[in-house]
């Protein structure tokens, strides 16, 4: 397998026994082009979007437990805190592909987004992707430049907002009793 020769590939990454390539944004069908036709990772399994907001910052790493509980006023991870390396931007855009083969192969290529930066459709590549994409577009308004279908999938048309976005409100609607009518 060849996949340092990835049209737009920045890193490559090993861990956990997993590849990942992160790629350039704007060269991302270009890159998923060149891995299904010259790699055989004919299988776009699914698409994951992840809110970064905040990593890497300070703050309580767990709860302190002991044999009565946990004291929740006493934040702390007993010597063991570790704070996570910075993110290079806000949002990461993970597609997960697979050759299917005897063994065989899985890969991530990754791509990483700021706040209104748009990432570029691969409908073209998997047609699988439009549920993906439009997932990622309804939970945490990134946009899929290139979609030809790019609406709310999970959430009512008129939902304000982006729920799995970090930022998003945190809260409850009214409830509404029969007696209140």
């Amino acid at each position: 397998m060849s996949i340092e020769g990835t049209p737009g590939l920045v890193e490559t990454k090993e861990a956990h026994g997993e590849t990942t390539l992160v790629v350039d944004p704007a060269r991302l069908v270009e890159a998923c082009t060149y891995l299904r036709d010259s790699e055989g990772f004919d299988f776009l399994s699914d698409i994951a979007a992840t809110d970064y907001l905040g990593w890497g910052a300070a703050g309580p790493a767990g709860y302190i437990g002991n044999a009565w509980g946990r004291d929740i006023n006493r934040p702390g991870s007993q010597g063991f805190q570790k704070v996570p390396a910075a993110k290079p931007k806000r949002f990461s855009m993970n597609y997960h592909l697979l050759a299917v083969e005897t063994p065989p192969r899985r890969v991530r290529v990754q791509v990483w987004l700021d706040e209104g930066e748009p990432c570029p459709s691969v409908i073209d590549v998997w047609p699988t992707a439009d549920w993906h994409e439009r997932e990622a577009w309804d939970m945490m308004g990134i946009n899929v430049t290139g979609h030809p279908n790019l609406k709310r999938i999970l959430m009512d048309d008129d939902w304000e907002g982006h729920p799995l976005r970090k930022d998003y409100p945190i809260g409850g609607e009214p409830v509404r009793f029969s007696e209140a009518e």
